[in-house]
C-alpha cells in the first residue's frame, strides 16, 4: 500500500468549505479509478488552519495512472468552488507501508 500526504493551509474560517468540496469534488473523482482503497481528513486541534488529507492506493503505479489533465481540471474546478486565496497546498509526500508479521 502507498501513501499519499497532502497537508493543507486553509482559512480557519473555510475549513468546513474545504473538507465538504473536497469530499464533492476530490474523493468522487479519485474513488473512479483503480487502486484508490480510502481518504481521510484529519483535522489538528491545536491549528484550526491545517488539514492533512491521507489518501491510501493499492499501488503507486495505479496511484500515478490518474491522468494529470483530470487532475489539473480536478484541482481548477476545486479552486473555483473554493474561491481565492482560502488555501495553500503547503506539503507533499509519499509513504509506503510495510506490514510486519
Amino acid at each position: 500500500m502507498v501513501i499519499e500526504w497532502l497537508v493543507f493551509q486553509v482559512a480557519s474560517e473555510a475549513r468546513e468549505k474545504f473538507i465538504e468540496k473536497d469530499r464533492e469534488i476530490w474523493s468522487s473523482l479519485l474513488a473512479k479509478y483503480p487502486g484508490f482503497l480510502a481518504k481521510e481528513i484529519w483535522l489538528d486541534p491545536q491549528r484550526s488552519d491545517r488539514l492533512i488529507i491521507v489518501i491510501r492506493w493499492q499501488t503507486r503505479q495505479q496511484w500515478k495512472a490518474v491522468p494529470i489533465d483530470i487532475l489539473e481540471a480536478t484541482e481548477q474546478k476545486f479552486s473555483q468552488a473554493m474561491g481565492e486565496d482560502t488555501y495553500e497546498m503547503i506539503e507533499v509526500s509519499e509513504y509506503q507501508v510495510r506490514k510486519f508479521p
